[in-house]
């Protein structure tokens, strides 16, 4: 990463999260809210930007720029954790209904079923017509 404080855990996080700073677009901007004349007058809040998926964070926790830049660098990989892991649980929720949809019926139940429907048809066939009238 381009002149931030050497964070190791950081850097490790992004590879493991394929982020890359070629990625990423970064504006410092004024902030806004309690703090009075110093946040209104330094750029010290940080818009990160993540281009492929268009996430963007923003950042004014800290007084220092470098610092913000850092947490706002965190928040990203949070965010992108989240929903890659939201994907996954999808998927295997996806995985689990079609196995659940498939499997064999238990053999309590299924014997329970097919009783109901012996029961059903011999119901159906007292419908039918009155032997004695043709």
């Amino acid at each position: 990463m381009a002149d931030l404080p050497d964070d190791s855990a950081l850097r490790a996080r992004m590879q493991k999260l394929r982020l890359r700073e070629e990625d990423l677009e970064e504006s410092f901007v004024r902030g806004s809210g309690a703090g009075g004349q110093k946040i209104n007058k330094t750029s010290s809040t940080v818009v990160l930007r993540h281009i492929p998926s268009g996430i963007e964070v923003r950042c004014q926790h800290e007084r220092s720029q470098s610092q913000n830049r850092l947490v706002a660098r965190h928040e990203l990989c949070d965010r992108l954790e989240a929903i890659f892991q939201k994907v996954r649980l999808d998927e295997q929720n996806e995985r689990e209904k079609k196995r659940r949809q498939t499997r064999d019926r238990p053999r309590g139940l299924k014997r329970r079923y097919v009783a109901g429907k012996r029961h059903r048809s011999e119901i159906k066939q007292g419908r039918g017509k009155v032997g004695g009238e043709e």
